[in-house]
């Protein structure tokens, strides 16, 4: 593959525009898509195509129209059986088609984990159906988390703490699924001592991995991570050798964010995204080079050089409280000046189009010192950006 390759990207948010700048850095031609116009990733690219991924009919028209040399998705809810179909023609598809219909599908990609591979997971029953939901609270027990299995950004996620709660959980999964599959997992709960990402970059050279990161959830979206998260060396080189595992299995090129519980020295695995992770956004301020840029070079088949950590990084995100398409952007200023010495902050803004309720509008990022430190000053920098309604 060469570095002037036309890449359709399949979903257009704050991941997808930091992976087409990466790609276009590398001289790639990069067409955005999404369901919405003026999405932060066309912003950025050479064209944009406008259309939802589960239309099946319009995802081939963009293809067919484009006749791109990779198909990169970024999105969770895509009709995956047209990406095959196009895989079988000679696409290339990101990392691959298998790859796609295994990872947007959470209970796919569990069995490959926990069935053909044999790894560690917390204890697992699927329900379709309101009843099936609550015979599985009941089997598992609680408290438990209910996810659909396709879903991003943590939408119809929750933990059902007592048996009653099992049909309000069940309808907020129903309302939060994305793509037309009415299924959920309903997993064990896991008293966790932390749970992290492990960027894991499958390149024609091998698996290379970052630094794990740390993160903290709420309604089950990401409001912060840090890297490098601590670990002793044994815990390490458990995820290491699980990711590989299970990247090796789905094959194809890119990075994986591979998503662990660790309890004491023990690591269970929770989730796997084929793609940049929301989580290593951190990385925009952590390392030489970001996940989007080592995306971008796995994918075009491009070597990997030595990833250099610079410290102790943290993110924090900046979050929209309210519905609006009339807004501005306050407090950069405020936002970049450190409080201490020792530390350096950087804000990205993500150009979204419209506000809602909890929707990621951009990201504050600090290096410094310590963990605690770089955190604490993310969080203070995010805290000083405003978004104000008209």
């Amino acid at each position: 593959m060469t570095a002037t390759a036309k890449i359709l990207l399949l979903g257009s948010g704050e991941l997808g525009r930091e992976f087409a700048i990466s790609a276009k850095r590398l001289g790639a031609h990069v067409v955005a898509c999404d369901s919405y116009a003026d999405a932060p990733a066309m912003q950025v690219a050479d064209a944009a195509e406008v259309f939802p991924m589960l239309d099946a009919a319009a995802l081939a028209a963009a293809i067919e129209r484009h006749r791109p040399d990779l198909i990169v998705p970024e999105v969770e809810a895509i009709r995956t059986e047209v990406l095959k179909e196009f895989e079988d023609k000679g696409f290339s598809v990101v990392p691959s088609a298998r790859a796609t219909i295994m990872t947007m599908n959470r209970d796919r990609i569990r069995e490959v984990a926990a069935t053909e591979l044999g790894l560690p997971t917390s204890k697992y029953l699927y329900a379709e159906t309101r009843e099936e939901m609550r015979r599985a609270v009941a089997e598992v027990g609680v408290p438990c988390v209910v996810k659909p299995v396709m879903s991003s950004s943590g939408k119809g996620q929750s933990v059902v703490r007592e048996a009653a709660a099992a049909d309000a959980a069940w309808d907020y999964a129903v309302a939060g699924m994305r793509g037309d599959r009415q299924r959920v997992i309903v997993e064990q709960f896991v008293p966790f001592d932390y749970e992290i990402t492990l960027l894991t970059v499958r390149t024609r050279d091998g698996v290379v991995f970052c630094d794990p990161i740390g993160h903290r959830q709420e309604r089950g979206d990401y409001q912060e991570s840090w890297q490098p998260a601590a670990m002793s060396p044994q815990a390490v080189a458990d995820a290491q050798a699980m990711a590989k595992a299970v990247v090796d299995n789905l094959g194809g090129y890119g990075i994986f964010g591979v998503e662990f519980f660790v309890v004491g020295e023990k690591v269970i695995f929770s989730e796997l995204s084929p793609r940049p992770h929301d989580t290593g956004m951190v990385t925009l301020i952590s390392q030489n080079l970001t996940e989007f840029d080592l995306h971008a070079r796995a994918v075009l088949g491009l070597p990997i050089p030595r990833i250099v950590p610079f410290g102790a990084a943290a993110s924090a995100v900046i979050l929209a409280d309210r519905e609006s398409a009339d807004f501005a952007v306050e407090g950069l200023a405020e936002a970049l000046t450190p409080e201490s010495g020792g530390v350096d902050l950087d804000v990205r803004i993500f150009n979204k189009p419209t506000t809602r309720p909890y929707r990621r509008m951009g990201v504050a990022l600090a290096l410094a010192d310590t963990t605690d430190a770089a955190r604490a000053a993310a969080r203070a920098a995010a805290a000083k950006v405003k978004l104000v309604y008209r």
